[in-house]
């Protein structure tokens, strides 16, 4: 556990950030969270930030790119759940953006039907409205698209 009151010098806080960056790909806001743990002053902490983009450590396309194809890949996510994480992580929209350029449209929507023909088996309901609200209500929180969801589901479900 590391002494909460340790100071650290910028050469060795930077080594740490390095290693930090170099683990995974991170946003700046966990890179200035970090350094906020590290109890480093404001100018510090700039300096750093700077120094980490230079040397390509810490690079938000990137960063935004790399959690699109995690988040779709292996969680399953939708557009809309991804956007609305990387806004959490204070990522700006034209990056964000560029990051969802990473989801190809035929994978997708291959992706969109994986997950509703999963459900719809594991969905006991013999009310077809209801079994369609509770897959509905499933894809949805996954952060897809509600249109993209309906089509979908009246394909599954006759």
């Amino acid at each position: 556990m590391e002494n909460k009151n340790k100071s650290h010098t910028v050469e060795e806080a930077l080594q740490k950030l390095m290693h930090f960056c170099a683990y995974r790909d991170r946003s700046q806001k966990e890179v200035e969270d970090k350094l906020d743990n590290l109890r480093m002053i404001p100018e510090a902490k700039e300096k750093i930030i700077i120094t980490l983009m230079q040397e390509n450590f810490l690079n938000e396309e990137r960063f935004a790119r790399s959690f699109v194809r995690g988040k779709f890949r292996i969680k399953k996510w939708g557009r809309i759940k991804i956007t609305q994480e990387l806004k959490k992580r204070e990522i700006s929209s034209p990056i964000i953006k560029l990051g969802l350029t990473e989801i190809k449209e035929s994978d997708y929507r291959k992706t969109l039907y994986e997950l509703a023909e999963k459900k719809e088996k594991k969905i006991i309901e013999p009310n077809p409205f209801k079994k369609k609200k509770k897959l509905a209500d499933h894809l949805l929180r996954k952060g897809y698209e509600s249109q993209l969801v309906f089509d979908c589901i009246n394909d599954i479900i006759d």
